[in-house]
């Protein structure tokens, strides 16, 4: 019967196996994650040996299921009498049996793990037995998941579905603690994920066949004048202006510089298009970055149009400079023709006309610039696999459809506003307003109002102009609404709800994690009344990791030295959307990457549901209105600007103070008299970005500094929290 069984399974269901090797010879109990009602059986294809599975008991006497159940010996447990089947489990495993329990106790409905229960350590106990971990990857999304909020009522992708099991290695029952569990269950997890086909590809063919799809349906709205464009067209012309860049930009690199709208999301896509290297600089930023990051990139050809280079006349545009108000217009019969072509080829075979490698890989597609504490912005390298692994991240939580729109609000040159409001609306289908400042959040409203956008990525400080601004009922249609680049607060959250009745959720993400790390989302529906709505998303935290990123809390001062999860400590990160390194930086590159893991630089930790919470960060960095802003180098420029050598003794120190407007407020600690007003205009004066030059000063008679010679950072910041107590 069990041969019969696997037999009609494997119709079905395409099983990869990988770590094999690590299942005992003995008896041991088998820990896996839960995402389908048929997961017992795609586990049991995966094994070579049979598994009997610990079932609660009102499921196990259902009468369709209780021959099944007897048939393959599955163990009931009793909801007020657990120790019967716990004893039962242990002998079983005594005799040599693998026995399975599913640690979560429930059905995922978010396709994210669960808090991990502590029965299964009473029975690894009992029994004296090993315990193995295992993962069942790309389950979620089955018709037997809670994929789109329900169970069973779902087309089948693919027949056979492809699944992957992966067996970790044993431990030991005395360390199978919960937190080494969960450890261990998302490292598995992001092993699987690395294996994904679709993270091998490019990203200009994903766009190819996210555009196809739909593609007389509305790709973006230009909220400026109300113009739209079909996903057909807006390929289409993407596609002819692609010839001109080959033709006319001869380096791998391609500046663009323009603001969110039609413009900036047709130029990135005829970049990648050309298999060229969009580059979205930051044009706000100052002369000297700048001029930097198109020294770092090797930029000798950039992508605007008349009207905004106007704008900005002190913009170190390199020798090449195509503007799109020039070429547009004589491309029109082109773009005719390539809308007759994209309408009747498949997208495979524009592909091979486009001459777009089949694969992508950890080549480079996209370079996005973080400023670092060495004065010169860093070059972050985005590859297709991290792009490609980041969009399929967090698509399959938010699981968003056709009738959903974004807001896309956030420049193309910040790293949200990058992948989730440009890459991702391509490849999946979802349809873009955009409009290019968020600080008019009353124009931005109007157009939630209109459009009936669904999803807003914002910052706190952005966020605060809709509570002076907006009305209730302009932002009806938004179901989500997701804040990052900075910590959310508290009251900030509470207002928005109270005038709102909506819920400001949290994410965490960094340029080199392409960037969404982790996200809040609403809570699953239930699907019956008795159902429990399990927790998605916790006050105060910045969420579940996204699926298929792993993570570690290491000791602040070691980087060997592991801890539990639930302590805090340094946050490490490994999956498919961490990045390649720094553009030709290989010192600094090597400081944060190892073996594949991130240090990101932020001290966190997790709780036992999985709920990440950053507690602060380690390097002297401020994030304000979501740009990261370095202490040192405003420092070091200061220093500069007075004279003061290196080897002197400090004069200077840069701290901040919270501040309500834009996150933190930059605050100068001067050994000596100096006038702010003038400060100020000679940092302005020296091409420093607005955002880095100090709002604020401190007078004190001597910086301090630890006995080591090192800054004392926790009695700078104590001295600015003081002087703002006295103002």
């Amino acid at each position: 019967m069990l041969l019969l069984a696997k037999f009609f399974a494997r119709l079905f269901y395409r099983v990869t196996v990988r770590g094999k090797q690590n299942l005992p010879s003995g008896g041991f109990l088998l820990l896996p994650n839960h995402v389908t009602w048929v997961d017992a059986i795609v586990l049991q294809l995966a094994c070579p040996r049979p598994i009997r599975y610990i079932v609660y008991e009102p499921i196990y006497n259902q009468p369709f299921l209780k021959p099944i159940m007897k048939m393959f010996g599955a163990i009931p447990i009793k909801p007020n009498r657990p120790r019967d089947a716990i004893k039962l489990a242990a002998e079983q495993i005594a005799k040599g049996e693998i026995v399975c329990i599913f640690p979560e106790g429930e059905l995922s409905r978010s396709g994210i793990l669960l808090r991990l229960k502590r029965g299964y350590e009473l029975i690894a106990r009992e029994a004296n037995c090993l315990v193995v971990p295992v993962w069942l990857d790309r389950l979620w999304g089955s018709i037997f998941s809670f994929y789109g909020g329900k169970f069973f009522k779902k087309i089948p992708r693919q027949i056979p579905y492809p699944v992957m099991v992966a067996f970790g290695e044993p431990i030991s029952h005395a360390k199978a603690d919960i937190s080494t569990l969960r450890q261990r269950m998302l490292e598995l997890g992001e092993a699987c994920y690395e294996e994904r086909p679709i993270l091998r590809g490019h990203l200009g063919t994903a766009c190819l066949r996210g555009l196809k799809h739909g593609q007389f349906e509305t790709a973006i709205v230009e909220g400026t004048d109300h113009s739209t464009l079909t996903r057909g067209t807006l390929l289409a012309a993407a596609i002819a202006l692609s010839g001109v860049i080959r033709k006319q930009c001869k380096n791998k690199r391609v500046a663009a510089v323009l603001p969110t709208g039609k413009g900036a999301l047709i130029t990135n896509l005829a970049i990648t298009l050309a298999n060229k290297t969009p580059v979205n600089l930051n044009f706000t930023a100052g002369r000297t970055s700048l001029e930097s990051a198109l020294r770092i990139a090797d930029l000798e050809d950039a992508i605007t149009a008349h009207a905004f280079a106007k704008r900005f006349p002190d913009f170190p545009f390199p020798k090449n400079v195509l503007h799109l108000e020039d070429l547009m217009p004589r491309l029109k019969q082109k773009i005719a023709l390539w809308r007759v072509l994209v309408f009747l080829l498949p997208w495979r075979v524009l592909a091979l006309i486009l001459g777009l490698p089949k694969k992508g890989g950890h080549d480079e597609a996209v370079i996005l610039f973080s400023s670092g504490s060495a004065g010169e912005p860093k070059g972050v390298t985005l590859s297709h696999h991290n792009v490609l692994g980041n969009v399929t991240q967090f698509s399959s939580m938010l699981n968003m459809g056709k009738d959903d729109g974004i807001l896309a609000c956030l420049p193309f040159f910040h790293s949200f506003g990058c992948t989730v409001t440009l890459w991702f609306p391509l490849i999946e289908g979802i349809r873009l307003v955009s409009y290019p400042n968020p600080l008019e959040v009353a124009k931005n409203a109007e157009l939630i109002e209109r459009y009936k956008i669904t999803l807003l990525c914002s910052t706190p400080t952005f966020l605060r102009g809709y509570l002076r601004k907006v009305e209730p009922k302009q932002i009806e249609s938004l179901q989500l609404i997701v804040t990052g680049a900075e910590k959310l607060p508290d009251e900030l959250a509470k207002a928005f709800k109270a005038k709102f009745n909506k819920e400001v959720l949290q994410g965490y993400g960094l340029t080199e994690t392409a960037p969404v790390v982790s996200v809040n989302l609403p809570e699953p529906p239930a699907s019956r009344l008795d159902d429990t709505v399990q927790p998605s998303n916790r006050f105060g935290s910045v969420g579940k990791l996204a699926p298929g990123l792993a993570a570690q809390i290491r000791h602040p001062d070691s980087d060997s030295i592991i801890l539990p999860m639930t302590d805090t400590g340094m946050l490490w990160l490994k999956g498919p959307n961490i990045f390649e390194g720094y553009l030709n930086d290989p010192k600094r590159t090597e400081a944060v990457l190892q073996d594949g893991w991130f240090k990101t630089g932020d001290l966190a930790r997790f709780d036992e549901d999985g709920f990440l919470y950053i507690e602060g960060r380690l390097s002297r960095f401020s994030k304000i209105g979501g740009e990261m802003v370095p202490h040192e180098t405003v420092e070091n420029k200061i220093n500069e600007i007075y004279g003061i050598a290196s080897d002197q003794e400090r004069v200077f120190s840069i701290t901040a103070v919270p501040d309500e407007a834009k996150g933190e407020a930059l605050v100068l600690l001067a050994a000596r008299d100096l006038e702010l007003a003038d400060l100020r205009a000679k940092l302005s004066e020296s091409g420093m970005p607005n955002l880095w030059i100090p709002k604020k000063l401190v007078r004190i008679e001597k910086i301090p500094v630890l006995g080591t010679g090192k800054l004392d950072l926790k009695a700078c910041k104590e001295a600015a929290l003081a002087a703002e107590a006295v103002a």
